[in-house]
Formats: C-alpha cells, structure tokens, sequence
C-alpha cells in the first residue's frame, strides 16, 4: 500500500514535550470524569477540508499540491480514501464526516454521481472494517452546484427542489452503509438576497416539507440516525432562515418538528452570528437540542467563514464546559470542520494543524472537568438567584402568582436591594483554571 504522508504515528508525549509532531495534552486513555478522554472528545476528520481543500480562496486559486491527486476524479477519489485513512490512524482519529460530493465526484447525470458514491463508499467500507474506523455523519452537498444558486429546500424551482430531496436520499443510505449515527442538514443556501424577489412565507413552508419529508425517510429506510441542523448566518446568503440556535428553534416548533431534530454547533458559525461559541452551546443545551460540533474558529476581523482550526484555549473550555454539563454529545462528536491556510501548503502542516486542535480540545476538556468538580461557576450561580428558593420568589418559580399578587407584594416590598454579579472576579477565577 501506498503511502501518502512521510509522517510516523502521533502520539501523546505530555506538555513539556518540544515536538511538534506530538501531542502535548491529548492522552485518549486518561480519565476525566469517569470517562477516557477519547470518549468526551469523538474527534472526526473532515473529508472536505482535509482531502479536498487546496487552498484557494475568494480572491486566488489553489496553493496545495497533494501526493493523492490524479487526472481522472474516481481514481483520485479512491486514492483520497487511502489517505484519509492512514491520516486517521496514524492521529488516533476514530471517526470521519462527509459530504457525498467530496467522497466521490458529481458525474454528468445524477444516476451516474449515486454510481459513483456507491462505489467509493463500498470501499470506504472495505477500508472501515480494516481499520475500526466509524463514520460520525454524512451529509449532501446542496449548495456547491449552479443549480442550487437560489437555494435547495428553499429553491424557486420545483425540479432543483426534487434534486435535492434526490440527492439527500442517496446521501442519507451511503451514511446507513458505512453506519453512521447522525445526519446534517447545512443549509447552504437556504436564504435569500433580497425580498424583491422572494415568497419567504412559500420558501419556509417548502424547507419544513423537505426536512419533514427527510425525518419520515429516516425511520422508514432504517436509518434512524440522529438528524442534525447547523445553524449558519449571513454567508453565502444574506438572510439565512438557519441563523442561530434560536433561530432554527423557532422554526422547528412552527413546523412541529422541534422533537425530530438537534442540533449540530460549529464555533465559526456563532461568531459570524454575533455570538460566543458558548451562546450558541448553552442555548442548545438548555433547550435539550445539542448533538454535535463543528470545531473551528473564525476570524474576528474578517466577515466570512474562515474554517480555522481551532487554537482558543478560552473558547476550547468554555465549550467543554457546556457539553459535560450536556452530559456528552452522546451519539454526536467533534468535527473538525477546519482547513489549513493557504500558506500551510504541505502534507506535514495538515498533521501540525489536527494536533494543535486536539491538543487544545483536549486541555480545554481538563479545565472544565476541574471547574465542574469544584462548582466554581454553579455555586456562585445558585446562590446568585437564591431569592427564588423562598418567599415570592418560591411562588414566581413554581408559577402559582398573579400579576396582581405581584402588584401588591411589589408595593409592600418596593426596595429592591441587588448584589453584584462579580464578572470581572469570576473571569479572574477562570483565567486562574487556565493557567494552571
């Protein structure tokens, strides 16, 4: 067997270790809470970023040249399995995301691009048994074409709507044949660019119908995985209907399909919405919605989503925070959903790239495993909003008051005596945590 990267087998070396090539904090055997740190952290390779990208951007081409490319796209295809392949083992990584277009190339007819996944994803499969290797969760690709220029589920033309409910059917048996345990929905372009132009009211209405239409496929084909939305703002559209947590909430319980699906938070995403990585987290959580991440980083002073990998210790343990306070992601996992710069042009930089995630991940994990330990955020919590456990508090709380009762208890009681919220000391003890 060829191999494709001039790189050994990483492996966990501690934090004083000075290379590069090793992990300095993510040890997949070690107990956090009752649990290896492999299972907290289910990291998943990307297939698009890592075996696709090439570096161009919005203003050049690309600027990698990869040791698995080919002239003809299926032998380039099967070439990149043995790669991603032996790039996962020899990371340690367990699981795998795709989309159907970069697992195997779109073919002139639609029969002929389901032939094609077909194939490649029988010898994923192949190579899936040989090496333990899981599938976290598929997707389709429903914005890249010019046939998706005004959306998929959300398109004003009937037949790129049957395309797309064609093309995630195919999609969602390939993720039953390799046994994944979710399914994303990442609504490319389901938005729009002006109202000039667009029955909103009709575009909403006909999404519900796809996902609706898509959750009965799940249980019918037997499937049954976790279906997930990923909430996206602005790009490519500039009114995306999927813009946050909340958002796609909203949307869910219009259509009544609120207990049909979670979601799936990747970090790029909450900033170009205006929102911490934590918000979008926290809002899932609290709503019993969060199933799985996207793990990157974007760039706060550009507008776009630059799919970085993720290097925030901040943001790494705030988000680990929220999901042992989830309990886990259960079926769910991390993705690297992040791609090297255009800069970071060899083989080499891709391995630099994953370890520096991992590594941040996995140290983000151990502070938040020790803040929870210690109830450092959660007594400061309660005793923040003790005037509920007694009094009209009690009452407020169990909802057994009237706004006149209210009224009345507010005139007996009418000095309202507030404590501090203590940011800055609480930002101070976290800092503390980090740093230790």
């Amino acid at each position: 067997m060829k191999e494709y990267f001039k790189v050994g087998k990483v492996e966990y070396e501690g934090a004083k270790s000075k290379n590069p090539l090793a992990f300095k904090y993510y040890n997949k055997e070690e107990m956090i809470l009752g649990k290896p740190m492999k299972e907290h952290l289910k990291f998943a390779m990307s297939w698009w970023h890592t075996l696709c990208a090439k570096g161009s951007d919005q203003f050049g081409g690309n600027t990698m040249e990869r040791t698995f490319e080919a002239k003809d796209p299926m032998e380039e295809a099967y070439q990149k399995v043995d790669a991603g392949f032996e790039f996962m083992e020899k990371l340690g990584i367990e699981y795998f995301c795709f989309h159907d277009r970069d697992m195997a190339p779109e073919m002139p007819t639609l029969k002929e691009s389901n032939e094609a996944l077909d194939k490649v994803s029988d010898y994923v499969l192949e190579k899936m048994k040989q090496t333990n290797i899981k599938c976290l969760w598929g997707t389709a690709n429903c914005f890249n074409h010019k046939r998706y220029l005004a959306g998929a589920g959300t398109s004003p033309n009937a037949d790129a709507f049957a395309y797309a409910a064609a093309q995630i059917k195919q999609a969602m048996d390939t993720t039953k044949k390799l046994g994944g345990k979710n399914y994303v929905f990442w609504g490319g372009r389901e938005g729009y660019d002006t109202l000039l132009n667009t029955n909103t009211k009709m575009e909403l209405d006909h999404y519900a119908t796809l996902l609706t239409i898509a959750r009965d496929y799940n249980k019918k084909s037997g499937l049954n995985a976790q279906l997930l939305i990923e909430p996206k703002p602005k790009e490519p559209t500039k009114h995306q209907y999927d813009f946050d947590v909340q958002t796609v909430l909203g949307f869910l319980k219009t259509y009544g399909l609120e207990s049909d699906f979670k979601m799936n938070i990747e970090a790029n995403h909450a900033t170009l919405a205006i929102h911490t990585f934590q918000h979008e987290l926290n809002m899932a959580r609290i709503h019993g919605v969060l199933g799985s991440i996207d793990a990157n980083q974007g760039d706060m002073l550009l507008g776009w989503d630059t799919d970085q990998f993720p290097t925030n210790i901040y943001d790494a343990t705030l988000a680990m925070y929220e999901v042992l306070k989830n309990g886990g992601l259960g079926a769910g996992g991390l993705n690297f959903d992040a791609k090297v710069r255009r800069q970071s042009f060899t083989d080499e930089d891709l391995f630099l790239a994953y370890i520096a995630g991992m590594d941040t991940f996995a140290k983000g994990l151990r502070i938040a495993a020790k803040l929870i330990e210690d109830q450092v955020l959660e007594s400061f919590i309660r005793e923040r909003y003790q005037s509920y456990e007694t009094g009209i508090g009690k009452k407020i709380e169990a909802k057994e008051v009237t706004l006149e009762e209210l009224s009345d208890y507010a005139i007996k009681h009418d000095q309202v005596n507030n404590t501090s919220g203590r940011q800055e000391v609480l930002e101070m003890l976290l800092n503390q945590y980090i740093f230790e």
